[in-house]
């Protein structure tokens, strides 16, 4: 959802138009002045703020410092006619995350469009990376957990345990790292080891960290689920460990 401001209401039609024509996943609704884009976004939730910079009353400077007190990182694209070193570097004090000056031809819709969808894009990609940390963080600070070095073999033996074992196994670290217990063996449900086994690979070819849920038997015989996080440790290009 696209929130247009400019105050020739023709322009701001044509604007709308061809931007919904050049990308079907847009919807733009079109305001004449910066008061109005204020009452809409109180009112209605925008993902992308486009914006005209000469207005009669508030311009799109000013526009663009109230949208930043209530909207820190709402994308806001400064699309005007006054292109000038001056009124570029004052958008950018203020926080604008685009400019683009407007031009005689309609490629230049193209070009804005292209911009909203990447400016989109890349705010929505930062905000589920701070939530996805922001819930890591919370389960790590709330759960009990373990850091380790394993042989990516089966069994996966251990080098090194640290964190709270036995609160969580009921095992000693100096146990699993002794291999008096193995975990891939002894520790993991035996349902789960395949399957286990098979993520962790796949994600090990495919060059990437691995992510995993399992369920863990404990030394009374309690079943645990456990949530995992890890990925290879390499020299020379050589698999050397899991941590």
């Amino acid at each position: 959802r696209v929130l247009h401001v400019d105050d020739d209401p023709d322009f701001g039609d044509l604007t709308a138009a061809l931007l919904e024509r050049e990308d079907d996943r847009f919807t733009v609704e079109t305001v004449t002045s910066a008061g109005a884009g204020t009452e809409q976004l109180e009112q209605n939730q925008f993902d992308c703020v486009v914006s005209d910079y000469d207005m009669p009353g508030e311009n799109g400077i000013a526009f663009l410092r109230s949208v930043r007190e209530r909207h820190a990182d709402l994308p806001f694209i400064l699309f005007t006619g006054k292109g000038s070193e001056e009124v570029a570097s004052d958008a950018i004090s203020v926080g604008v995350t685009d400019y683009l000056q407007k031009e005689g031809s309609t490629d230049q819709y193209m070009v804005l469009a292209n911009r909203i969808a990447n400016v989109v894009e890349r705010v929505r990609s930062q905000r589920a990376l701070a939530e996805r940390k922001r819930r890591l963080e919370t389960l790590i600070g709330n759960l009990p957990g373990i850091v380790y070095r394993c042989h990516n073999k089966p069994g996966w033996p251990m080098e090194l345990v640290e964190g709270e074992c036995r609160e969580l196994t009921g095992y000693s670290a100096a146990t699993l790292e002794s291999d008096e217990v193995v975990w891939g063996e002894e520790v993991i449900h035996p349902d789960d080891r395949e399957a286990m086994w098979e993520a962790v690979q796949e994600a090990l070819d495919s060059g990437n960290s691995f992510e995993v849920t399992y369920r863990i038997e404990t030394a009374d015989g309690e079943t645990r689920w456990m949530w995992e996080r890890g990925s290879g440790v390499y020299a020379d290009g050589d698999l050397k460990a899991l941590e």
